[in-house]
């Protein structure tokens, strides 16, 4: 693991009327497994949208791979290796598996590897593979938030940003979902998970940071978050 390959410096993004974060910096090496923690309305989500070009910055800069990329275009920075999977999964519930797949890897030119890297990610779903045929609004949550996953594996990412993978699943679909994030950085993907489950964040990431209304109010080593008496009172429901 060597360099930062995502560097958020003084972002801050407002949309209607409201600013939903409020001036953060955020840094994730590559390689890492990076969480972002806090309740609802803290600015979670803003920011992964602010990161990927889907909501425009008040002020601050967005650095990935060195370069300054604030202000652009979220098609240009999944060419880039800059993958969001959504809140919600935002599947093609009409398509198949294999078309969810397909559309996975629009921006790519490389077609004849392409088959070759739906094998890879069936490989990492096997659950999907026996189910490649059908339409994705058929699929259970748990597989519906693998095939998000899987699709946006099929853009070939170097960084992957998830935004609340566990949530409306059931324990052990959470625990598959989890399983298959620690499978996917093991295989070199750098990743930025949002997550309202603290706990679960932690025991997987290497570093956290702890977002409360809009503002980055905690930041360190996973394991030391994970321990922290404010961290534990707030998230995990201990008592101070």
């Amino acid at each position: 693991m060597t360099g930062i390959l995502l560097a958020l410096r003084n972002v801050a993004i407002s949309y209607g009327g409201i600013r939903a974060v409020k001036g953060i910096d955020l840094e994730v090496a590559r390689g890492e497994l990076v969480c972002l923690i806090g309740t609802n309305g803290a600015g979670k989500t803003t920011t992964l949208k602010g990161i990927c070009g889907l909501l425009p910055l008040t002020t601050g800069t967005i650095e990935y791979d060195g370069a300054d990329v604030t202000g652009r275009p979220a098609f240009e920075l999944v060419r880039k290796g800059l993958a969001l999977v959504p809140e919600g999964r935002g599947m093609f519930g009409a398509l198949t598996i294999d078309e969810n797949l397909t559309m996975g890897a629009y921006a790519r030119r490389d077609r004849p590897v392409i088959a070759q890297d739906v094998e890879r990610v069936f490989a990492l779903f096997p659950r999907l593979k026996e189910r490649r045929k059908q339409t994705a609004g058929t699929l259970s949550g748990g597989e519906q938030q693998m095939l998000a996953i899987a699709r946006a594996m099929m853009s070939r990412p170097r960084m992957l940003l998830l935004d609340e993978p566990s949530m409306g699943l059931a324990p052990l679909m959470v625990q598959k979902v989890f399983e298959t994030i620690l499978d996917v950085a093991q295989e070199g993907v750098t990743i930025l998970l949002v997550e309202q489950n603290a706990k679960l964040a932690l025991d997987v990431a290497d570093r956290g940071y702890v977002m409360e209304s809009g503002e980055v109010t905690l930041a360190g080593k996973a394991s030391s978050l994970l321990h922290d008496p404010k961290v534990r009172a707030a998230y995990l429901g201990e008592a101070a």
